[in-house]
């Protein structure tokens, strides 16, 4: 996105999409799968990682529709793509009955994409 300089301010973005879309931050997410240093991304379940990439997917597409210019108009477009996905997820969940977000890691690869019970 225009005007977002690297590091800080694209965490805090990233971060906005993830509190959109999952209705946590990036901090809880790895929390609740008991990460340290490990990669998130890498330790979330297929329907996460879904989830997370239409999050992303929809603030991109937004972007290239609206041009924010700067932080503050960047952060906007985040949170509204980060709202996209996270329609998804709670339709999803209430149709299924399951919740989405899980501890579940690739400590034990294995139980990724297993369902949810």
């Amino acid at each position: 996105m225009a005007g977002v300089k690297k590091g800080r301010e694209y965490a805090i973005l990233t971060n906005e999409i993830s509190q959109a879309s999952f209705g946590i931050t990036t901090g809880e997410h790895k929390k609740i799968k008991g990460l340290k240093k490990e990669n998130l991304r890498d330790n979330m379940t297929n329907a996460e990682l879904v989830i997370n990439m239409l999050g992303e997917l929809a603030t991109t597409e937004i972007s290239k529709t609206e041009n924010p210019k700067g932080f503050k108009e960047s952060k906007i477009v985040a949170r509204d793509g980060g709202n996209i996905a996270g329609n998804a997820l709670r339709e999803l969940e209430e149709r299924t009955g399951r919740k989405i977000v899980s501890s579940k890691n690739s400590k034990n690869p294995r139980l990724l994409d297993e369902n949810l019970k």
